[in-house]
Formats: C-alpha cells, structure tokens, sequence
C-alpha cells in the first residue's frame, strides 16, 4: 500500500505528466481503437484508429497509422492512411507517405515523401489557438481570443 500512497502524494504536487509524457507503440504492437493523449506519442507499430490531441506525434519509418492525426507537431517517416491536422508543424520524412488531407500552419517535405491528397496552409487556427477565423456570413475577418 506505501508504493500506491508514495505516487498519489507525486501526482498531488502538480506533476501529473500530461504534456511530459512519452507514449510508445514498439514495432510489431498494434493498437484498434482510437489514441488521445496530451504528450508525445512515437509510433514504431501500428495503429487501427486515430490519433488525437497529442502535443507531438513521432511516426518512424517501420510505423503506419490507418485513421486520422491531430496533434499539434507530427512528424511522418512512415505511412498515414487518414487526414493529417497539424496545428502547429508537420515534417514529412523521405520515407513519408499520406494517403489524405493535410491542414497545418507550416510544412517540412523532404525529397521523396508522397503526398496523395489536399495541402491546405493557412493562419486559422485549428481547434484551441488564438487566431484569425473568416466569418462566412459577412466576409469580415474576426479574431477570437
């Protein structure tokens, strides 16, 4: 029972993780169902579901991710079947290949990466950001805070 008091007296200072943590889906896992989490996230193995929320998603070049990623930082070395939201940057590896849509602030394609979608970049932020949003019914640009 002292280990389980011993750690509910860490958690109760502040340093629940969250952000910190480091989540990893070793080569030869693979997970069916959807991912949130609110840190790093490496994937080795392969994922059947979305991955959603992340501070940073790491996709090495043995990995695959069939379902869609939002994270704020993704960087792809391996292959993503689903559309790709990057709030912030998103680094393509040369062994990279996305098979859909991509949404992000600001891009990295190295020389043989595939892309087999849409590229849309733009400043409206993505969901939780300061930033500008265009609204439709009256064509004015309006900034949320």
């Amino acid at each position: 029972m002292a280990i389980f008091g011993a750690e509910n007296a860490k958690t109760k200072g502040g340093s629940r993780g969250g952000e910190n943590t480091l989540s990893i889906v070793s080569a030869g896992t693979t997970i069916t169902g959807d991912i949130e989490c609110s840190g790093v996230l490496k994937v080795e193995g392969r994922i059947e579901g979305s991955v959603r929320h992340a501070r940073q998603v790491m996709l090495a070049k043995e990995g695959a991710i069939h379902g869609d990623v939002s994270a704020g930082e993704v960087v792809v070395g391996g292959v993503i079947d689903g559309a790709v939201s990057a709030s912030e940057r998103l680094e393509l590896q040369t062994t990279a290949v996305v098979n859909g849509d991509i949404t992000t602030r600001s891009i990295v394609v190295m020389e043989g990466a595939r892309i087999n979608g849409g590229l849309k970049m733009s400043e409206i932020a993505l969901i939780g950001r300061d930033e500008e949003i265009a609204d439709s019914r009256d064509s004015k640009v309006v900034r949320r805070s």
